[in-house]
């Protein structure tokens, strides 16, 4: 595949991004406390999380050890921060929250894994196949875009995994049923975790600095914006005392 061959499937994968980004404020993803048995046949939460997380790792991990220029040029940083997220997320993430009978649609299953397919192929064929050595050298490493990239990336990761902390820690064990978390970003905002993940994806594309990159980021937003307000707008509805000053996603915006 030729560069302008990937640029044209990552222009024809943002404007799907878009279409989704709309859909979505008007169709509820049904996992979580957004489940819903309507979607089809349903699967365990912690194997749907761990299946439909894990071909973005498998992938990237294949391109670091097996592309062409992946180890030739410092494009491995990238490969690394992104394989760090999606340990966590595939192998870590699904044994840390709490065992319970709370099941996923396979179809949302299904859904996240041709997101992760396509994702993880076009930044790892961009950057283990089409991005040159002198793409990612030594200047690289000291440009004004790699360094404040690579501070957002490590806040917004870190911003997620104090987040993610805090709602599986929500409830006492034998507790079931939802509470109002409270502390760090959720006394400003319903969804930090997944503020922290915008963050880290928008660091990454200025990282990056590359067309795949950007269109991650992207769908990033496309996906998890929407989804925030759904979580927003589920808590006001179910809780009378929610926090009325408390925004959706972006503290003091939105």
């Amino acid at each position: 595949m030729t560069k302008e061959q990937l640029e044209l499937y990552c222009y024809i994968w943002l404007g799907i991004a878009i279409a989704v980004h709309v859909t979505m404020f008007f169709v509820t993803a049904p996992f979580g406390r957004h489940t819903s048995k309507n979607w089809g046949p349903m699967i365990n939460n912690k194997l749907g999380w761990f299946i439909m997380e894990l071909p973005s790792l498998l992938i990237m991990l294949y391109f670091l050890l097996f592309g062409t220029n992946s180890l030739v040029s410092y494009s491995w940083i990238l490969f690394a921060l992104w394989i760090t997220h999606y340990t966590n997320r595939s192998i870590i993430y699904p044994f840390r929250i709490k065992a319970t009978s709370k099941k996923m649609p396979l179809f949302i299953a299904l859904n996240a894994i041709l997101f992760n397919l396509v994702n993880a192929g076009f930044n790892g064929y961009f950057l283990a196949e089409i991005a040159s050595p002198e793409m990612y050298n030594e200047d690289w490493l000291y440009s004004t875009h790699f360094m404040v990239g690579l501070g957002l990336f490590v806040v917004g990761f870190l911003i997620n995994q104090r987040a993610d902390h805090l709602l599986i820690n929500l409830r006492k064990p034998g507790e079931t049923g939802y509470k109002i978390p409270k502390g760090f970003l959720f006394d400003y905002i319903s969804s930090p975790n997944l503020f922290g993940e915008i963050i880290e994806w928008s660091g990454f594309a200025l990282m990056a600095w590359n067309l795949p990159g950007l269109t991650f980021m992207v769908w990033t937003f496309a996906n998890l914006v929407p989804r925030a307000k759904n979580h927003h707008d589920w808590n006001v509805n179910h809780f009378s005392d929610y926090p009325k000053k408390r925004k959706i996603i972006f503290p003091f915006l939105y």
